[in-house]
């Protein structure tokens, strides 16, 4: 089979997510895949740059070994006011050039300009295009005002899909809402390698890279660090008990980069909390689990009124919970819905209430206990079999 993807992010540089699993493991099983993405190599200097030229990567392979897609980048255009536009064009172009030459067998999209391009060019030249949702699009849409317009869009292109594709629940009431009709729906939870993520891996030398004692407890965080985030709210909350100690045995442990990290930088340094708040920066995919392995307790303290959060489950989650650990996370709809009560997740009800949650968790029950729970709940989140029911389900 020949599968043509569509995704308005860097399928190069981003962390692995649920398209990236699937399709290199589909690659695997001899299928070829293609993919046209969107990312703007653009610096901030007095060189600054505003055309990006067309750009074609072959051969990528970011999860596992023998895998192969190519990726193909239309060029892009930086100037406010004709970004998008231009974006639409391009990958129009493109989109047009690869069903005449690569003739794929299927389309499928995962964002909202290019897919919206996508599924009508798909049902123009009668090829089968599934929309794939593992967030909320629109909701993603740094200005607001254009929103709405983003929801129009994704409308459209529901209207022009075979079929729909969530990873969760709450994913396919939001699609509904937005005129999807249920009997077109498939969930696809995301998944997890369990040679890669498990409770067996050691952590130990994370732990001493950083100076953290084993009687020291680390919460622990990664991924793309938005405002609402809720981490700094954790930060702040460390730095102002600094001097009583109230938390003198807790350290936090963040992995990734992203719009607050400044901020997280600042905090740490008038807190002086060198010594609790450890700021890594992104770091290589292979790593990630020691880093897991390196914590007591992960976390996901986000705003529970930011839509982006609402609906989704991000892999993360299940990643955290493959290898043993608790979870302790503001009562996001989505989570809830996926994971109920006592499956090794814990709520709080703010980013501010993270901090007294783990020392309740700490205090009441052993941590392994949770993880325990956690490790069960998601021992049917496996990608081998998540796959294979992917590759059947698009025979359609």
């Amino acid at each position: 089979m020949k599968i043509l993807l569509v995704q308005e992010t860097d399928w190069l540089e981003r962390y692995p997510h649920t398209q990236h699993h699937l399709m290199e493991r589909l690659s695997l099983k001899g299928h070829s895949i293609k993919v046209i993405d969107y990312a703007f190599d653009w610096k901030k200097d007095e060189d600054e740059k505003i055309f990006q030229s067309k750009q074609e990567f072959h051969n990528v392979k970011k999860i596992y070994g023998g895998a192969v897609v190519d990726v193909i980048r239309p060029s892009a255009l930086r100037i406010s006011v004709l970004e998008y536009p231009y974006l639409m064009f391009s990958h129009n172009c493109e989109i047009k050039k690869q069903i005449k030459e690569f003739k794929p067998d299927i389309i499928i999209g995962f964002g909202i300009l290019n897919a919206y391009v996508a599924s009508g060019l798909a049902k123009k030249y009668n090829i089968p295009f599934i929309y794939y949702w593992i967030d909320a699009l629109d909701t993603l849409i740094p200005e607001k005002t254009f929103q709405t317009l983003g929801r129009i869009i994704e409308q459209k292109t529901i209207n022009n899909s075979r079929k729909y594709f969530v990873t969760n629940e709450k994913l396919k009431d939001h699609i509904i809402a937005l005129g999807a009709e249920e009997d077109k729906i498939d969930i696809f939870s995301s998944g997890i390698d369990f040679n890669v993520f498990n409770d067996k891996i050691d952590g130990s030398a994370i732990r001493k890279k950083y100076g953290i004692k084993d009687n020291e407890i680390v919460l622990f965080f990664m991924g793309w660090i938005y405002h609402f985030s809720g981490l700094k709210e954790i930060a702040e909350e460390l730095g102002k008990e600094k001097e009583s100690g109230k938390y003198s045995n807790i350290k936090l442990l963040v992995v990734g980069e992203g719009d607050a990290y400044p901020d997280l930088q600042k905090l740490r340094d008038q807190y002086h909390l060198e010594d609790q708040l450890f700021l890594t920066g992104r770091q290589p995919y292979e790593k990630i689990p020691e880093y897991i392995a390196s914590s007591d307790i992960c976390i996901l303290p986000a705003y529970t009124d930011e839509p982006t959060m609402k609906d989704i489950v991000p892999i993360k989650i299940l990643e955290y919970m493959a290898m043993g650990k608790p979870v302790i996370t503001t009562k996001l709809p989505g989570l809830i819905k996926e994971f109920g009560n006592d499956n090794g997740i814990i709520y709080a009800n703010s980013p501010e209430e993270t901090m007294i949650t783990a020392q309740d968790i700490l205090s009441k029950v052993n941590c392994h206990e949770y993880g325990v729970k956690a490790r069960t709940f998601v021992e049917k989140y496996d990608w081998i079999s998540i796959s294979n029911q992917f590759e059947q389900t698009l025979k359609i």
